[in-house]
């Protein structure tokens, strides 16, 4: 099935990734590819990247682009713009609470239902919904609805909802954070449900930023950026996570896809299109249900968007116990989802050559590895003749360099989803062990570098190989349980594709 084309309105970017080649080349995306711009393409390209807006006749190409992960939308100011919502009917904004007027006037943007699931934490439960009504200037929002999953003391939570204006709903029993966004959405009237979890805080122009994505109508679901709440955490361990936490996705937006740049969004603060959420979120699986919920949505052919410059600050948790069960419990998940989504869990993806290449190294035959991604580099150049001006130094960076970056993520695999396997091979294989050593130690202290995080790089060091170690635990135990090991297998079908914008289409 042919999707819609980007309508009207929208602006297109190329991917701060992708690489341009002289003659209208492209070289990006997920998965990546090359693209040769036809010149009516290539025309409409320069256009848009020098400010010109999608047009009524040329929505395709932007969408192809877009959904190649080529370029990146840039929305219309305004959600009723680009024809996204109708006004609100008197009836339901006379069921608003904590709403601005503006919010209902004729041309406002859609009405935002905010889905807040909580147990236990009638602190936090107040202090989100204030910061809710603190932001109402910039981002009103239709109704408020907390879900109290089993609370011990009820009363508490119904208090604190009561005081800010929210309905309450009640769950007699615990069913997890899945069955609770479940009840309010099921509860919810606004064309837009936004999950955010009690141990949040937004930040104002949450969701003014992420509204307009809606204007395109193959996007199911938004996610902002989720940052560290308050301006430093106490501890190393603190530090670290404002610094590398998993449930900041990064400074880029992007279209969520696995094995993408942006692989999934969590639901801590997640806006979805209420038409789109379904059956909602799986209450068979223990974790990792928003992560599922994603990519199923993904799976049906919609668009995931993680848009950073809207930012949620979220409470992480920062005592070691609580640090490690948290990374076990996140790499548990990964054997359930692998069953869902079969490959889509998998640590590592390179290819072959890439492959090849680092397991000499590891066996201390650095020529050989130098060979291998010679041989690669040269059979790319033969590919590139007559694709790019100078196939031969683009063969260099893609291949060459491309092997060298690999590096890292091989490492990264080694160290982290397969260490009680490089554990073994450092006691048993002592050849392995110069290899083994410098994965566990380089590419932490390179990134140490790169970000420059606020603690000493040991402190680093030291927090990256015990985040590696308690997620790796969880993936194995996890794959254990499950009976499946999907989760640890590597994806060495990476292949690279050369095709003409004509056939983006297809």
């Amino acid at each position: 099935m042919t999707a819609p084309p980007l309508p009207a309105g929208f602006g297109v970017r190329l991917d701060p990734w992708t690489m341009r080649r002289e003659g209208g080349v492209l070289l990006g995306g997920t998965p990546f590819q090359i693209v040769r711009l036809s010149p009516a393409h290539l025309s409409l390209v320069d256009s848009w990247q020098a400010g010109s807006l999608v047009g009524e006749d040329d929505g395709g190409l932007a969408r192809a682009l877009v959904a190649a992960g080529l370029a990146q939308p840039v929305p219309p100011s305004s959600p009723a713009a680009a024809g996204l919502v109708q006004p609100v009917s008197p009836s339901s904004q006379a069921a608003g609470v904590l709403a601005s007027p503006a919010l209902h006037s004729a041309g406002a943007r859609p009405a935002v239902s905010v889905v807040v699931p909580v147990k236990d934490r009638p602190v936090a439960l107040a202090r989100l919904l204030r910061a809710i009504r603190d932001c109402a200037a910039t981002d009103p929002v239709h109704e408020i609805i907390v879900v109290d999953d089993g609370s011990a003391d009820p009363g508490a939570h119904a208090s604190v909802a009561e005081a800010a204006g929210a309905r309450l709903v009640r769950r007699p029993v615990c069913g997890r954070a899945a069955a609770a966004r479940n009840d309010g959405a099921a509860a919810a009237s606004g064309e837009v449900l936004a999950f955010i979890d009690s141990d949040c805080v937004p930040r104002p122009g949450w969701l003014a930023v992420l509204l307009p994505h809606f204007a395109d109508p193959l996007v199911a679901a938004v996610a902002p950026r989720i940052v560290a709440h308050g301006t430093r955490s106490p501890g190393w361990l603190g530090a670290y996570e404002s610094a590398r936490s998993p449930l900041d996705r990064g400074p880029l937006p992007g279209r969520v896809v696995p094995g993408g740049r942006v692989p999934f969004v969590p639901t801590a603060a997640l806006l979805v299109r209420a038409a789109a959420f379904g059956e909602g979120f799986d209450t068979r699986l223990v974790g990792g249900e928003d992560v599922d919920f994603v990519w199923r949505l993904t799976a049906g052919g919609a668009h995931v968007r993680y848009e950073p410059g809207g930012e949620v600050a979220h409470e992480h948790r920062t005592t070691f116990r609580e640090f490690v069960a948290r990374r076990v419990y996140y790499g548990r998940t990964a054997a359930p989802l692998a069953r869902r989504h079969p490959g889509a869990a998998r640590p590592l993806a390179v290819s072959p050559w890439t492959a090849a290449a680092w397991a000499a190294v590891a066996l201390r035959r650095p020529l050989l590895g130098a060979a291998i991604t010679g041989v690669a580099t040269g059979l790319l150049a033969h590919d590139l003749r007559g694709v790019l001006p100078d196939p031969a130094d683009d063969a260099i960076t893609l291949a060459g360099g491309g092997t060298l970056r690999a590096g890292e993520v091989v490492a990264d695999a080694a160290v982290r989803a397969w260490w009680p396997l490089a554990v073994a091979a450092f006691v048993g294989v002592p050849r392995l062990r110069p290899a083994i050593a410098a994965a566990a130690v380089v590419p932490a202290l390179l990134e140490w570098r790169r970000e420059r995080p606020p603690l000493g790089p040991l402190q680093w060091l030291a927090a990256r190989r015990l985040d590696d170690a308690a997620y790796g635990w969880g993936v194995w135990t996890g794959s254990l349980d499950e009976g499946l090991f999907d989760a640890l297998r590597p994806d060495l079908g990476w292949h690279l594709r050369i095709i003409d914008s004509d056939e983006l289409f297809g």
